[in-house]
């Protein structure tokens, strides 16, 4: 990426924060990173911590992806374009139904068209375990949101590329069950859904990992899913010390006992590929052909497979939840 200019819709988020420390540390010839968001403070804050005096190459660019004018602005000059903006609390999304779509497919759409005006060439949309198979709001936002990305290769040509990036719950991120619980350890009691609860893990260096692979090696139309362990929210809850802190409530509007990545019917187009798995679009002969002369050992999935937090091989213990849980110190 030395030498391209990169733009972070939602890039003051944490995501965004994580992504930007990463590039401006691994790649320090990069032309431009721009941080596109609607938050005037939060660029202020994070503007503090990455100065242009210190970092020369970053822009702050106060936008929302709603207005296709201001981000058609931003794009100007930009090779390759990180989406990580989105409205992402599945309960407000049940009570607020059209603000969700405004952002996250309004929005999704908008920066396809932005993206093709202005000659980007490579754009990784950032997705979640919530798109597949949604039961929510917020997921059928998310899985529209994918399905526009993925279909914009049928008109960007050869021009500009779109691929996706599909995980589970990033530990430790504002708004995610870590610092929710972490309110509760001196006092109030909180609700659970299910004690057979399961959730898919990864922190958000993880996910900047995953997305810096994809830039490298998606090529448009595909989306990839990192294997990654998957916790009992149980668990969670001896490894924060708040085994008697909850009642159980039952299940929530939109909520899901346990999460998937990977659906049966995906299975038919998915291959695995060392630490990932791919879906590959209907036509896949192409992609196909360019993937197997990078990775020789990559192999299809089996027809029936699906990937899910109940079935996962792989499951975080108590003590591996407690040493991710300090990195964030909230024990």
């Amino acid at each position: 990426m030395n030498g391209k200019s990169i733009l972070i819709t939602g890039g003051t988020g944490s995501f965004g924060k994580a992504f930007t420390k990463f590039i401006l540390k691994k790649y320090k010839k990069i032309k431009r990173l721009v941080i596109f968001s609607r938050d005037e403070l939060k660029q202020s804050e994070m503007a503090r911590t990455f100065s242009k005096d210190e970092y020369p190459s970053i822009r702050y660019f106060i936008g929302d992806v709603r207005d296709l004018d201001r981000i058609s602005r931003a794009l100007n000059k930009i090779d390759i374009v990180i989406h990580a903006a989105a409205l992402k609390q599945v309960p407000v999304a049940e009570y607020n139904p059209i603000e969700f779509i405004k952002t996250n497919v309004v929005g999704a759409q908008n920066l396809i068209e932005a993206c093709l005006n202005n000659k980007v060439k490579k754009v990784i949309a950032l997705s979640t375990d919530k798109a597949c198979a949604p039961i929510n709001l917020y997921g059928a936002t998310k899985l529209c949101s994918d399905k526009l990305f993925i279909a914009a290769n049928n008109y960007s040509g050869k021009d500009c590329s779109f691929s996706i990036v599909r995980y589970g719950n990033v530990l430790g991120s504002r708004g995610s069950v870590l610092p929710i619980l972490s309110k509760f350890k001196t006092k109030g009691v909180f609700g659970l859904t299910s004690d057979e609860m399961t959730r898919f893990s990864i922190t958000l260096e993880e996910g900047v990992k995953v997305v810096d692979w994809s830039i490298k090696n998606l090529s448009g139309g595909d989306l990839v899913v990192p294997k990654i362990p998957s916790y009992h929210i149980l668990d969670l809850i001896k490894a924060m010390k708040l085994k008697n802190k909850y009642k159980i409530v039952g299940i929530r509007k939109g909520e899901k006992i346990h999460e998937e990545m990977i659906t049966v019917a995906d299975s038919q187009t998915t291959y695995e590929i060392n630490k990932y798995f791919v879906i590959l679009p209907d036509n896949t002969q192409k992609i196909l052909k360019k993937f197997k002369k990078k990775f020789a050992k990559m192999k299809k999935v089996k027809s029936n497979f699906n990937y899910n937090s109940e079935k996962n091989n792989e499951f975080l213990s108590v003590l591996d939840l407690k040493d991710l849980i300090k990195k964030f110190t909230l024990i």
